[in-house]
């Protein structure tokens, strides 16, 4: 029993991440109705930009965090920039591939640039793991909770408190109808993008920071973790993206306990088809049509 609620533990905190990618994930597909298969990829380079400030200047956590959010936010608009604003209404399947070729182009870049491929990251925290009674919690563990839900309320704050996440909502609801109303689509959205891309990004220096290390295969391993948690919650549902995140991290916690770290990815696969098969909106999502007209 207390192995079980150790690993549950270990879960919310590890799953807590996973909801962040999940987050910026939605907030694309909710403002533009396509999959951006480079997100992972741009939090990528993010990651690089931040692990260069880091090795160069012995900057601290919080500077390097923000290295990493502005890189990914930037990443993010070249990408919106390329795949998303060219692309006419409809043509969803031509901007997820574009988005995948993009995704290539990043990695490869990131190969080139900095040839050794694995590079050192800052701590989050150090220090013995806090007791609780049979249970510990790591100290980098716990800021990644609490990071990621207070930048969760911070996304919902800003969507329902104030004029921009208005507009958003707006466009969300009907591109066409927020136009007719004075919204301006073609700003909003790539400022949409860039502060997905950046949640993203917080998302992605909380990992590294964990693991102390970044890799060209981080954007591969963002892209599936931010989906899969996105469609376990729901597509479209901040809230969701959070719960989806933390089941996620839960399932692969209990996964690689019982059945051995070979199994996680497995098992997490296994659950993301069972979703898609028996409730494709998620747990709280609901299934969205494409627009058919443009701004």
């Amino acid at each position: 029993m207390i192995d079980l609620v150790q690993n549950t533990i270990d879960g919310l905190m590890i799953g807590s991440s996973y909801g962040l990618l999940a987050l910026g994930f939605t907030l694309i597909f909710g403002v533009m109705r396509r999959l951006n298969l480079s997100y992972g990829p741009s939090i990528m380079i993010g990651g690089y930009f931040g692990t260069v400030v880091y090795l160069q200047f012995g900057a601290g956590p919080l500077t390097v965090a923000l290295a990493v959010v502005v890189g990914a936010a930037v990443a993010g608009i070249y990408v919106e920039r390329l795949c998303f604003a060219p692309m006419k209404a409809g043509a969803a399947i031509a901007s997820m591939v574009s988005s995948f070729a993009i995704w290539m182009q990043l990695e490869q870049a990131a190969i080139l640039v900095l040839p050794r491929h694995t590079y050192g990251f800052p701590p989050l925290a150090t220090g013995a793991p806090l007791e609780l009674g049979p249970f510990a919690i790591r100290g980098d563990h716990l800021v990644m909770l609490c990071s990621a839900l207070a930048l969760a309320a911070a996304v919902q704050l800003v969507l329902y408190r104030t004029r921009f996440g208005l507009a958003l909502r707006a466009i969300i609801g009907n591109p066409l109808a927020a136009h007719l109303v004075g919204v301006d689509v073609r700003m909003v959205m790539p400022l949409a993008f860039a502060g997905a891309s950046a949640v993203g990004g917080v998302a992605g220096f909380l990992v590294l920071a964990v693991d102390q290390q970044v890799t060209p295969m981080f954007g591969m391993w963002a892209t599936l973790k931010g989906l899969i948690a996105m469609m376990i919650g729901g597509l479209g549902s901040v809230p969701g993206a959070i719960l989806g995140g933390l089941l996620l991290g839960v399932i692969e916690m209990q996964s690689q306990w019982y059945f051995g770290p070979q199994v996680r990815d497995l098992v997490a696969y296994f659950v993301l088809f069972a979703f898609l098969a028996i409730r494709p909106r998620g747990l709280v999502g609901r299934l969205t049509e494409a627009p058919t007209q443009k701004a």
